[in-house]
């Protein structure tokens, strides 16, 4: 029996993994001009830099889906047949991993081409039931409870990954560590199947799994294929089939029964960073709440326990993952939740409620939305304080691979409550230390950042846990980049930021200000912290002496200042390309010039390099 499954698993998982298939446009238009039909597979969803997205599933004689890179997506909805003309190219590479992987994800989703459209004709308006119904369901939320909370409510039904929420409403929900009421998963199908299995109670038993059953599919129809809602509604569908035939089941049987499914089906769920969260906070639940909530007993009154219990177990299991990917830790993820979880109970049977009025005619839906907007504005005002609050997102930086290993298998032994894990505890302790030194170290190394990506730059330096920004640019998606890169990499605020561009029209002027204490613009002069220090060599402001502890970079602008390089100092120090990735002549020029010492220039393209 082991031989089979050691040799069929392997073969799903390399036969199901995503390639392109014959027909795909990445095998032989790359690079070329192209005129592609097909229907959009989903509603585009807008970018923050400007323009939106959207995946196009291709009409024969072409096979598989191509990314749209439009610059305007009003007026085009989920379902619309669509002839696009533009460049083909592939997905972009990973620039940086706290920036995410954008092309990865994407061959994941069987997407190996993108395409920025030059010219755009609707062939045909017609969408799918499904489609029009969620379409319908979100206008009517927006145009009764506003563009603010209308997308809300609509996420506690069909999740973010239907609805698009309005800029810095999910930042402060992931500060508070309350990231996952906003997306489609178990919580909410917990709610809904609470709600049916007590409607149904007095129905006929052979009605009641039905019923049940019929509710886990709009459900999942709603919300659309997501990982967690897959596997939310997997394990429902499981544990009632199961409880209809009067036999008692057992939630981690089930769990692991319904995740090997899924990855069995989806192979590349693997490395899907919403799968694993959930997968592993349901494990949380399963496996560390209820010994939690014994223990909690002994202090706490019984009902305080279980509602402890359960986001401190949930917190525990997503730890490793969250300081893997993110670099940072929401240190009030379960006092927000234990505030939060009325709050949540109440609006996601609210906007279940209210869903269903959407569909209908009159103004049920307006005087539903009326009532809720006490208990939306209370939570919306929680979320918000909690994540003002200084140091409620500790940035411990991106752990790497192995110290994410070292850290879970130190924890382990903890999270388990069964005896023979008891015994491993003492030994988990030095893992957990190791994981905690490893870290530590790494942090207090002093690192220099470069990354390239839509036209602009950003230089971080970091020295004994402080940092400093240096930005091409100074538009609000250059910011959110600093920021997301600040946080992984464990600084809690730069000491200054210098923008080597003009204020334009203040795009983005409050995100740098929360950057750091002192935000500058050309022409600079000097600044300085401890450490680290930012002295210009003409009026420009372009070229510059950036010191790093010991270390002294130049940095040259776009383009080199011929006039310039002969007038520079001899002596240790290093070449700094910012701007625009050097050409070759460019770049012997700065290496001439630099005799021999070592040189940091970016390569073609969007890109990053870190030297330690």
């Amino acid at each position: 029996m082991g031989l089979v499954v050691a040799v069929v698993v392997p073969t799903m998982v390399v036969l199901r993994w995503p390639r392109p298939p014959a027909g795909d446009p990445s095998r032989d238009a790359i690079g070329r001009w192209v005129v592609l039909r097909g229907q959009l597979a989903q509603a585009p969803r807008p970018l923050a830099s400007g323009g939106c997205l959207a995946l196009l599933q291709l009409d024969p004689p072409r096979a598989g889906r191509t990314q749209l890179l439009l610059d305007r997506c009003e007026g085009l909805a989920a379902g619309w047949r669509l002839m696009v003309e533009g460049r083909l190219r592939r997905p972009p590479r990973q620039v940086h991993p706290l920036l995410g992987d954008g092309g990865a994800r994407l061959a994941r989703e069987g997407v190996f081409s993108q395409l920025r459209v030059q010219r755009l004709q609707v062939l045909q308006r017609r969408q799918g039931p499904l489609a029009a119904v969620r379409q319908h369901i979100v206008q009517r939320f927006v145009a009764v409870a506003g563009p603010q909370r209308g997308p809300f409510l609509a996420a506690l039904v069909l999740g973010n990954g239907v609805v698009t929420l309005p800029e810095g409403l999910s930042q402060p929900f992931r500060v508070a560590g309350l990231s996952h009421a906003l997306a489609a998963s178990g919580f909410q199908l917990t709610v809904l199947l609470g709600l049916v299995t007590a409607a149904l109670r007095r129905w006929p038993s052979a009605l009641q799994l039905p019923g049940a059953g019929l509710a886990v599919l709009l459900f999942v129809g709603l919300a659309g294929p997501q990982p967690a809602v897959l596997r939310a509604a997997l394990m429902g569908s499981l544990t009632l089939v199961i409880e209809a035939c009067g036999e008692r089941s057992r939630p981690l049987g089930v769990l692991l029964l319904c995740l090997g499914l899924l990855l069995l089906w989806m192979p590349q769920w693997l490395l899907d960073l919403g799968f694993q969260l959930s997968a592993a906070a349901t494990a949380g639940l399963l496996l560390t709440a209820p010994g939690l909530q014994r223990g909690l007993q002994r202090r706490l009154p019984g009902w305080l326990a279980a509602a402890v219990a359960v986001p401190l177990a949930a917190s525990l299991w997503t730890l490793p993952l969250q300081l893997q990917a993110f670099g940072a830790v929401p240190l009030l993820a379960v006092p927000a939740n234990l505030l939060a979880a009325p709050l949540l109970s109440v609006l996601t049977l609210g906007a279940l409620a209210a869903a269903v009025l959407a569909l209908l005619p009159g103004p049920l839906l307006t005087l539903w939305l009326a009532l809720l907007q006490w208990p939306v504005q209370l939570l919306l005002a929680l979320v918000t304080v909690v994540a003002a609050v200084p140091g409620a997102l500790l940035p411990t930086g991106r752990l790497a691979v192995p110290l994410t290993l070292l850290l879970t298998a130190g924890l382990l032994p903890w999270l388990v409550a069964v005896p023979q894990a008891r015994r491993w505890r003492r030994r988990g302790l030095p893992l957990l230390l190791l994981a905690g030194l490893g870290q530590g170290l790494q942090q207090g190394r002093d690192q220099l950042l470069l990354v390239h990506q839509a036209g602009s730059s950003l230089l971080i330096a970091r020295h004994r846990g402080r940092g400093a920004l240096v930005s091409s640019g100074d538009d609000g998606f250059s910011c959110r980049r600093a920021a997301r890169l600040r946080e992984g990499l464990g600084i809690v605020r730069f000491d200054w930021v210098v923008l080597l561009a003009a204020d334009t029209d203040g795009a983005g002027a409050g995100c740098w200000q929360a950057l750091a204490p002192l935000v500058q613009r050309l022409p600079v002069g000097r600044i300085s912290s401890p450490g680290l220090s930012y002295s210009t060599l003409d009026d420009t402001g372009r070229s510059a002496w950036l010191q790093l502890g010991s270390q002294r970079w130049l940095l040259l602008p776009d383009p080199v200042d011929a006039a310039l390089l002969p007038a520079l100092p001899s002596g240790a120090w290093r070449g700094l390309w910012l701007g625009r990735p050097a050409g070759r002549h460019e770049q012997g020029a700065v290496q001439a010039l630099a005799a021999g010492r070592p040189l940091l220039v970016s390569g073609p393209g969007p890109g990053a390099q870190t030297v330690d």
